[in-house]
Formats: C-alpha cells, sequence, structure tokens
C-alpha cells in the first residue's frame, strides 16, 4: 500500500526584498515550531518587508502573533515591516484592541486592488 506525499503547507514566495508566507490552520495547528523556522528562513533570504497572508487561518494565537513581532524587530531595522494579508475579522479585532495594528500593518482590500 502506497500513500501520497504529502502537501506542504509552508508557502513562501519571494519577490526582491519582499517576502510573502502564507500560513494555515494546519500548520499552527502543528506547533509555531515550524511558524518560526519558516519567518526565520523568511529573513534569512533578506526580507525587508515579510507579508504573511493568513487567508487560510481562522484562530490566531498571542503565540503566534509573539511570533510576528520577532520577526516585526528584524524588519524594522532593516526599514521595513511585517504586514498581515487578508487577517479576519477576529484578528483585526485583536490587533486593534492590544494596540498592535500600531506595529504590525493590516494590509486592507483597497491596498491589493
Amino acid at each position: 500500500m502506497t500513500t501520497a506525499p504529502a502537501r506542504s503547507r509552508m508557502d513562501v514566495g519571494t519577490q526582491g526584498d519582499v517576502v510573502t508566507v502564507h500560513l494555515d490552520d494546519a500548520l499552527l495547528a502543528d506547533g509555531l515550531a515550524d511558524v518560526r523556522w519558516l519567518l526565520h528562513d523568511a529573513l534569512l533570504v533578506g526580507a525587508r518587508r515579510l507579508v504573511v497572508d493568513l487567508s487560510g487561518v481562522q484562530h490566531l494565537s498571542s503565540s503566534a502573533v509573539a511570533s510576528f513581532l520577532w520577526a516585526h524587530r528584524t524588519c524594522r531595522a532593516r526599514g521595513g515591516a511585517v504586514v498581515l494579508r487578508r487577517a479576519n475579522r477576529r484578528t483585526e479585532d485583536l490587533l486593534h484592541r492590544t494596540g498592535l495594528w500600531r506595529v504590525i500593518q493590516l494590509e486592507s482590500d483597497r491596498a491589493r486592488g
């Protein structure tokens, strides 16, 4: 009996000094170690602006947000930022309640337009 190869849930796209990381609930459910390594690898390739696509994420833990803040420090030192793309309303509310919307940018639908 053979099994199909597992589909990678980690997807990184690079364009210049902008790196896009696509996250999903399955990756976050496995723990944050993989997410942290993914962000670390994105920073190692020289990301100045790190775009985290959350279209596949329903719930974002505070630990995941802490990982984004860690990446933000590196991006900020390079003159860039961490940007959350396609964050759901729950995530947007979390960032506004905590004041983190001032630190981590939210990409609006109009900006993607």
